[in-house]
């Protein structure tokens, strides 16, 4: 095991951790606030795994492009002339200037603003105006502009969503998405119709908070006693190799739009994708990006499955939309009060987990700590 691991976190505490028992301890609280451990996780998790990044639908058109952050490195995603969606790293080859600083459409190409170097919408550098002298077109002698487009990164697009692996070395996407397709066993996502994203911005918490919070159902019938009518007594877990969370049934297809009573399945795939199913005919996909270690970013993407459902679709997506910013603040003042708990002292002991309603979380913890060894 690394060094550095064990300093971050101390021994003791670790090892407190990595002993488990029939109630075992959680994470340390330097896992949560140490800017280190955030740099082992953006190296060792963030780099080397299958991380989602972005939503397909944003990049409608030839030209779309999007900025986005992985493992605290800028990459841009962009929809080709083919409408395939590639990812690049984005920096200029010339100076390394962040090319793409905002969303929008670039038209056939992506120009450099700051010497107007040009790539075409496949990375290859096109042009590279008076590089070489008082021409526009000058090269100098042996430069190769074939050796000098964007940096391409390993992505995939699974419906509307899109993942990136910095390194190149994580598994094929397929075996990393199969077990999630596992629990969606007759659902079509092929249906599946984006209506409405919300922007929730900064919250002031870790990302494994987010991530932990989604996974248990222990905390629903006491923070959401208000968006929900989901017993804990009706949850179970999902602990699968490759796919962690909980699941709840209760209505018989029944759902109601004022609160969340429908048959649900909360599901991730790890680090960071996080996926609801709320039965008959919605999902929500989040985008959880970490900034800081005690920031995080995030969006939800709301789904139906199927066509249009008539007028009275704008009004049932805005109930929609207002439902999960009241459940998102319920969850926002959890999060950042378990950050703000962990500067207690206390904390570095890592707290304890139920068995029976946090063996998910333990699961991912476990996972995090794998990672970074």
């Amino acid at each position: 095991m690394s060094e550095s691991l064990r300093s971050i976190l101390g021994a003791e505490a670790l090892a407190a951790f990595e002993a488990g028992g029939p109630v075992a301890a959680g994470l340390p609280g330097a896992a949560y606030t140490s800017e280190a451990f955030l740099a082992l996780e953006n190296e060792r998790i963030f780099t080397e795994s299958w991380v989602f990044a972005g939503f397909a639908h944003e990049l409608a058109r030839p030209g779309d492009v999007t900025p986005v952050t992985v493992a605290g490195r800028p990459f841009l995603l962009v929809r080709d002339a083919e409408l395939g969606v590639r990812a690049f790293h984005n920096v200029c080859r010339h100076r390394n200037l962040k090319l793409v600083d905002t969303p929008g459409n670039v038209g056939r190409a992506i120009r450099c603003p700051y010497h107007s170097w040009t790539y075409g919408l496949d990375g290859t550098l096109r042009l590279t105006p008076y590089f070489g002298g008082r021409e526009p077109r000058a090269v100098p002698p042996g430069f190769d502009r074939g050796r000098h487009g964007l940096v391409p990164v390993r992505s995939a697009t699974w419906h509307d969503w899109i993942f990136v692996n910095p390194s190149g070395a994580a598994p094929p996407f397929e075996e990393f998405v199969a077990p999630l397709r596992s629990r969606l066993e007759g659902v079509d996502l092929g249906r599946v119709r984006h209506v409405v994203t919300i922007d929730f911005g900064e919250v002031a918490a870790n990302w494994k908070l987010v991530v932990e919070n989604f996974i248990e159902p222990y905390h629903v019938q006491f923070v959401h006693a208000t968006t929900t009518e989901q017993p804990l007594v009706d949850h179970y877990t999902v602990n699968d190799p490759g796919c962690l969370g909980c699941a709840v049934d209760v209505s018989g297809g029944a759902t109601r739009e004022d609160t969340l009573s429908a048959d649900s399945r909360y599901l991730t795939a790890f680090p960071n994708f996080v996926f609801g199913l709320y039965l008959p005919d919605e999902v929500g996909v989040q985008l959880t990006v970490p900034l800081a270690p005690d920031r995080t970013l995030q969006r939800r993407a709301i789904y139906r499955l199927g066509p249009e459902s008539g007028p009275e679709s704008a009004a049932r997506t805005e109930e929609l939309a207002s439902l999960w910013r009241k459940v998102h603040a319920e969850d926002r003042a959890m999060l950042e009060r378990l950050q703000q708990g962990r500067a207690s002292d206390v904390a570095a002991g890592g707290g304890v987990l139920s068995p029976v309603w946090e063996d998910a979380v333990r699961a991912f913890q476990e996972r995090v700590v794998t990672a970074l060894r």
